[in-house]
């Protein structure tokens, strides 16, 4: 391996001038390949970017039609796992997917449950030990973590062959063995496997938009919370400052776990926003529409300002890693490869969140493992709740009158401007807005901000180019966070909405949900 890329990587200081304009492709990458402008417009399972889909067709080498069933079959099984842990108790397992995505697998401890397994949809196996016993077992190990040496790469639950693997250098597995030994397994319990994984940080880099750390570091933005977002933990420690690409003032680091936990909350001044997505740096945004833990065997994509998007399979839960900086458990881990300057970086498994990138081994031109810290935990270790883009959300302003901040970059606005002059389309109103949209993009109306109005009934219509389909929501901010108290889309024609709405701040969402074109939007408040 090459040892260039087995030492620990500092966070790289921040180049003077340096801006947006670093560049993250989309998830459909540069070859994909457009929709025939006869087919009917199709849209992507359950919300899905058709980025994503064509990621997993790019690096899983499926068709849409099979990544579109698999995005499905997991989307059961994500749900089908959580109800039968909860039913088999100390008698779970673990659980996985087939290398196809198509059976979901659940071990269990005592054979009496395979029935309920088998009710539920499932492949039971019979195994000795539950999930909750292998916990136990990589606890104590890693209770022993600073005994364990260069030579031990890491360790983590295995549930296909039932046991907590030990990672040992080549010409190490001695050590390996004797370090296993301090976790007092029974037998079975513990292997000890030979892998020339080296996993180091990954800094400088992005899941999202990049940020600086106290002027100097750059890192990335992991994923939108209520009042900030989240990342990775090495990049910074509580009260540093951080600004955006842009310069400008961002935010303080309110949390910080590392190591042990590799994971951070920035809190944001008001102003910034918020958004449930992320940047594709290619003219729009993938959405985030929740946090369910996809299961070990389920396909999913990563995003990083050094190789883009990749996309591949989890392979395990609960994993430690012994970094040169320090030890980190609870990581789950990939075979996406990674490559410095991707840390921090934001793990999707369809359009549920996954973690942030922690580190890895190997790099993008022969492959590698990477392991990212899950979302769960750290919305749940700091009460913090998820930003989503079939939600929206925004934190409270400072302005004294709960009218949340305008798009970064925008003044407030108290009422929308005229409109341009142009042709409206089939869709008119006292206030127009044109633009262009794209399935998975989102663009928020009028020019980014937002609009007060007096109680009474608003009205919108909604036409998009041919080829083209898309929805319009009316969101009203309610002092933490914009709701939806209207929707329509396009499937049958012309969108048109009406809702009535009592006084307050309000504005328009555009979402692409296939195809892309132009819109025109119009809207009027009798």
């Amino acid at each position: 391996m090459d040892r260039r890329r087995m030492t620990a990587i500092g966070v790289v200081v921040a180049a003077v001038g340096l801006t947006a304009a670093v560049t993250l492709p989309s998830f459909a990458g540069e070859n994909a390949v457009p929709r025939p402008a006869d087919r009917a417009p199709t849209v992507a399972p359950d919300g899905v970017a058709p980025e994503v889909v064509a990621a997993l067709g790019r690096d899983l080498s499926l068709t849409r039609e099979q990544a579109v069933r698999r995005l499905r079959t997991e989307r059961w099984a994500a749900g089908t796992v959580g109800k039968l842990r909860a039913e088999l108790g100390a008698d779970y397992g673990g659980s996985w997917l087939a290398a196809d995505g198509s059976t979901l697998t659940v071990a269990v401890a005592d054979p009496d449950r395979a029935a309920a397994v088998r009710a539920a949809g499932a492949v039971p196996k019979q195994v000795a030990r539950g999930v909750g016993e292998l916990d136990a077992v990589k606890s104590r190990l890693d209770a022993a973590a600073p005994s364990a040496g260069r030579d031990v790469a890491g360790w983590y639950v295995d549930v296909t062959s039932n046991a907590v693997a030990v990672l040992a250098r080549p010409g190490a597995e001695a050590a390996g063995r004797r370090f296993a030994a301090a976790g007092g397994a029974p037998d079975g319990a513990l292997r000890v496997t030979t892998s020339a994984e080296s996993p180091r940080l990954l800094f400088d880099v992005r899941g999202g938009d990049p940020y600086l750390i106290n002027d100097a570091g750059r890192c990335s933005v992991g994923f939108s919370v209520v009042g900030g977002f989240v990342t990775a933990g090495h990049c910074g420690r509580p009260g540093d400052r951080t600004t955006g690409a842009n310069r400008a003032a961002q935010g303080t680091f309110a949390a910080s776990s590392f190591p042990g936990d590799d994971w951070a909350f920035v809190r944001v001044n008001g102003d910034w926003t918020p958004q449930g997505v992320v940047n594709d740096f290619n003219g729009g945004t993938v959405p985030v529409n929740g946090a369910t833990e996809a299961p070990v065997g389920a396909s999913v994509c990563r995003s990083g300002s050094t190789t883009g998007t990749h996309c591949g399979v989890i392979r395990a839960k609960n994993a430690t890693v012994n970094y040169p900086e320090g030890t980190v458990t609870g990581l789950t881990r990939t075979d996406v490869c990674a490559e410095p300057g991707d840390s921090g970086g934001a793990w999707l498994s369809g359009d549920q969140a996954q973690g942030v990138t922690s580190g890895g081994s190997g790099d993008c031109t022969r492959g590698g493992v990477t392991f990212f810290q899950p979302v769960t935990e750290i919305l749940q270790r700091n009460d913090l709740t998820l930003v989503t883009a079939n939600g929206g959300s925004a934190p409270p302003t400072g302005d004294g009158a709960g009218t949340p901040p305008a798009e970064p970059g925008t003044p407030p606005a108290t009422a929308p401007a005229e409109p341009p002059a142009g042709d409206a389309g089939d869709c008119t109103g006292e206030l127009t807005r044109s633009g262009r949209i794209a399935a998975g993009r989102a663009q928020v109306q009028p020019d980014g901000r937002v609009f007060r109005v007096p109680g009474g009934t608003q009205e919108a219509c909604l036409s998009v180019a041919q080829g083209a389909l898309a929805a319009v929501q009316l969101q009203r901010f309610t002092g933490a966070a914009f709701t939806t108290v209207a929707s329509a889309d396009t499937s049958a024609g012309v969108a048109r909405l009406s809702a009535v709405t009592p006084a307050g701040t309000y504005r328009y969402r555009v979402v692409g949900l296939d195809g892309a074109g132009a819109y025109t939007l119009g809207f009027s408040i009798r």
